[in-house]
């Protein structure tokens, strides 16, 4: 993320740990004396250089999840209604990842649940657990599927969906801002093997959505654009996304988890708190990460492809067969085409 940048990389450390932290830019242009066009540069290069991150370590198909929460978050921007899709996995807290969108269509819930399947080990069990929206279910489904091939010889594969795989919907009804009614059903799988994972996971005794509301609220309170009621709301999808990825990631890696930290503190018999993070608690890192390692953390470039090539593929021209000379004969120095009078002649000698 430093390449190329000429300021301090200090100055720029503690700039993007305060965007992290839900700084509205305008403050730190005040503080520091930044242009604001350079502050929204270092978010957006820190938050595409953090999702690069998260596809590297996170979205690696090496976590059991068993239990994953996933919701959407309304964004009120300048002149604009954004969507905002969050999931992460209930037993460590992890943020699994996130979709900005400009409509709530089940291209978002798509594209949400496929971030979610790259992450997750495949055919383990799983419990999903959304709210009312009715493009949750269908989406899961079309995530969590593998090719079977059913019958010998040619011919396509099936699609088949997950057998351990649960889908879990609980509503809320509302009046006058508060909740008055929550109905809970199962849309695939049995509610003893729902039971079942969600004491594996830890996440209640109940079908519940409570863990990914938490995250929601961490979001608005860090992500200085979704703050209600201010004047510095997000007039382009690119800084949402941008935001999005840079506080999940920090999320993760580089802030301890309190809830975490006292459950393993009170697992090994000790007083207070021990330092872990999500990544940590999942596996990913063995360590707190700094912001500063963060955003120096080096990303391992794609492998190159070579591209396909279309049409008719091109015919290889035949060498021509080079005849032995005769023993004692000199070769022949002078060509056997001469140009007399723009046209082609052989030679006569």
């Amino acid at each position: 993320m430093f390449e190329g940048l000429r300021k301090p990389k200090a100055l720029i450390v503690i700039v993007v740990t305060l965007l992290a932290y839900g700084c509205p830019i305008q403050a730190i242009v005040q503080a520091f004396g930044l242009d604001e066009r350079t502050v929204a540069s270092w978010r957006d290069r820190a938050g595409k250089h953090c999702q690069q991150v998260h596809q590297a370590i996170v979205q690696q198909g090496h976590l059991d999840l068993v239990h994953v929460q996933a919701d959407e978050i309304r964004v009120k921007g300048c002149k604009m209604i954004a969507w905002m899709g969050l999931a992460m996995m209930v037993s460590t807290r992890l943020w699994l990842g996130g979709v900005v969108s400009l409509t709530r269509d089940r291209c978002l819930a798509d594209r949400l649940l496929r971030q979610v399947r790259l992450c997750c080990q495949p055919l383990r069990a799983l419990l999903v657990c959304t709210d009312g929206w009715n493009a949750y279910p269908g989406s899961i489904r079309r995530a969590f599927r593998e090719k079977v091939k059913e019958t010998a010889g040619r011919g396509r594969a099936c699609l088949r969906g997950w057998p351990p795989l649960c889908i879990a919907v609980v509503i809320k009804r509302t009046e006058k801002k508060r909740v008055v009614e929550i109905t809970r059903k199962m849309v695939q799988g049995t509610l003893e093997h729902a039971q079942v994972l969600l004491s594996a996971s830890q996440g209640g005794t109940v079908l519940n959505t409570a863990f990914i509301e938490r995250l929601n609220g961490t979001i608005r309170q860090r992500l200085a654009s979704l703050t209600r009621k201010c004047r510095h709301a997000a007039r382009r999808l690119a800084a949402l996304e941008s935001g999005m990825w840079l506080l999940g990631c920090t999320y993760n890696f580089c802030w301890p988890h309190h809830e975490l930290s006292r459950r393993v503190a009170r697992a090994q018999g000790k007083p207070g708190e021990v330092v872990l993070t999500p990544a940590m608690a999942s596996g990913l890192t063995d360590h707190l990460w700094s912001v500063q390692e963060l955003l120096s953390y080096r990303v391992a470039p794609a492998p190159w492809v070579a591209p396909k090539r279309r049409g008719r593929p091109a015919k290889q021209a035949e060498l021509p067969v080079k005849k032995q000379q005769p023993p004692g004969e000199q070769p022949r120095r002078r060509p056997l085409l001469r140009l007399r009078k723009g046209v082609l002649c052989s030679t006569t000698s």
